[in-house]
């Protein structure tokens, strides 16, 4: 899905998926462009180098050839993010402290004067993924992560990522052309998603970027890509509708739709799951039930997700639902049997998206195997 979104996008060249990642070409205002307007991606790397790095000299030896001169003006600081797993380092902050001194090193040689560390506000974030007995180094141009829009509170309850949600809903074919319904919306980020998706609204428009304390950050280029993501900015044609039971999600909701600027896209309605009144044919429905990660909670959701099925045959006649779940057990309780099913990452949990297509006057027998 990340690189069919890099692909829709002027002035990315060379779009191949990789394990993890999806490598592209492009100048700066690429670089702004992928930040803005990509929804499933959660960071935007400039690459600078590639190579071993199974002992702390063959790291250091790597991490000394990139021109850290040309990346770093006089005065500006630093810190390194380490990501993965490399032969020869037991820690990632071990590893971290090797490309800062060989960064530091060259820097001193070169200028005379060393850079600073800063872990809370640096202006320069050097980004380093480690795997096996290699090592990729790069600049981070995104800082927060893009799963980040702004919209919804850090640190509170939000198991489910902004970005995983934009990829469930492209992996299920939403435009914005087709209600949309999230009958359990909990803070309401499918809805919201959802509604950025059918408005063409950049998931990235309110936010800043890392790559605005580059030194050779072009803060025109950066005004004149946010100025051309507003003006692709439309109206929703069709309804988008987030329910919840509990008022506190349903507050949530109504505060963070207006946060991320389609409250007026996003019906936000309190009511029972099994109270949802009937959906118009071709509706999209998309829910993400509780998995029930606690001793218990599988007994009190069987009933939850037997719920769940019935409101599909009973409500959604003519439509689509996907179900987004970390448990196979609950999901046989839905009774329908799924005619898709896509495995994704829910954080560390190994999750199934379940397509069912609600045909009216037929009801299929759930899937046991």
């Amino acid at each position: 899905m990340l690189a069919a979104e890099l692909r829709a996008l002027t002035g990315i060249q060379e779009v191949e998926p990789g394990r993890g990642l999806v490598a592209f070409r492009g100048d700066l205002a690429a670089v702004y462009r992928a930040n803005l307007r990509l929804r499933t991606a959660m960071r935007v790397l400039l690459h600078l180098a590639t190579g071993e790095c199974g002992s702390r000299a063959a790291l250091y030896e790597l991490a000394a050839t990139v021109a850290w001169e040309d990346l770093l003006a006089p005065g500006q600081t630093l810190v390194v993010d380490v990501a993965g797993q490399g032969e020869g380092f037991d820690s990632t902050a071990f590893a971290a402290l090797v490309v800062k001194d060989a960064v530091v090193d060259r820097l001193r040689t070169r200028r005379g004067q060393r850079p600073d560390v800063s872990r809370t506000n640096a202006d320069v974030r050097i980004h380093v993924h480690l795997h096996g007995r290699h090592a990729d180094l790069a600049l981070d141009s995104s800082g927060e992560p893009l799963s980040h829009r702004g919209y919804r509170p850090r640190g509170g309850p939000a198991p489910l990522s902004e970005s995983l949600a934009a990829g469930c809903l492209l992996l299920a074919g939403y435009d914005g052309s087709q209600p949309f319904v999230d009958p359990m919306a909990g803070t309401g980020t499918f809805a919201i998603e959802a509604a950025l998706i059918a408005t063409g609204t950049a998931p990235g428009a309110q936010r800043s970027f890392a790559c605005e304390r580059w030194h050779f950050h072009r803060p025109e280029r950066l005004v004149a890509e946010r100025e051309a993501a507003r003006a692709s900015r439309r109206s929703s044609s069709a309804p988008i509708l987030a329910r919840d039971l509990d008022p506190r999600a349903v507050a949530a909701i109504r505060h963070n739709t207006q946060a991320a600027g389609v409250g007026d896209s996003v019906q936000v309605w309190r009511g029972d799951l099994r109270d949802l009144p009937p959906q118009p044919a071709g509706s999209l429905l998309v829910v993400n039930p509780p998995y029930g990660e606690r001793l218990g909670d599988l007994d009190e959701l069987s009933s939850l997700y037997g719920a769940l099925g019935d409101t599909f045959k009973q409500r959604l006649a003519g439509s689509t639902a996907w179900v987004l779940t970390g448990s196979p057990d609950l999901a046989k309780q839905i009774g329908l049997r799924a005619c898709r099913r896509l495995v994704l990452f829910n954080g560390p949990i190994e999750c199934r998206l379940l397509r069912f297509d609600i045909v009216e006057g037929s009801l299929k027998q759930s899937d046991r195997e």
